[in-house]
């Protein structure tokens, strides 16, 4: 329909960098956009812009730590995964490392050895301290 944006799944904007079947690369990667790793990654993988988006395929793996606002993975990873927005596990994920996340979704079968560390939005509401001198009697 005219007027109407088409709703994008998962999808970032920017230009999208594939690391291919058989392609072995070693190093810290920082990228922009969007990350498909379909082979292996030996280093560190940071991705810059509050859209950035890695996506680790059936046939990829990765041996280091992941930092982007959005991860997908089917992959296996060895490292922790930091997302400023979603942690995607697909039915064929391994991670052995902590999973940093706001929001998580973990399909059937999925396996994961580490810890699951949930980060609050940041909001300007105050908690009143429990031992706060108002609430003693």
């Amino acid at each position: 329909m005219l007027g109407k944006k088409k709703e994008q799944s998962g999808a970032s904007s920017g230009a999208t960098t594939l690391i291919a079947v058989g392609t072995a690369l070693t190093g810290d990667v920082s990228f922009c956009g969007n990350l498909e790793i379909e082979g292996t990654v030996i280093g560190n993988i940071t991705g810059t812009g509050e859209d950035s988006r890695v996506r680790v395929l059936n046939s990829g793996s990765v041996v280091g730590d992941i930092v982007a606002a959005t991860l997908m993975v089917n992959g296996s990873i060895k490292g922790d995964l930091y997302a400023t927005k979603l942690i995607k596990l697909a039915s064929k994920a391994v991670v052995e490392g902590n999973l940093n996340y706001k929001l998580i979704e973990i399909d059937k079968g999925a396996e994961v050895v580490g810890t699951f560390v949930y980060h609050q939005p940041s909001t300007n509401v105050t908690q009143f301290p429990a031992d706060s001198k108002e609430f003693k009697q």
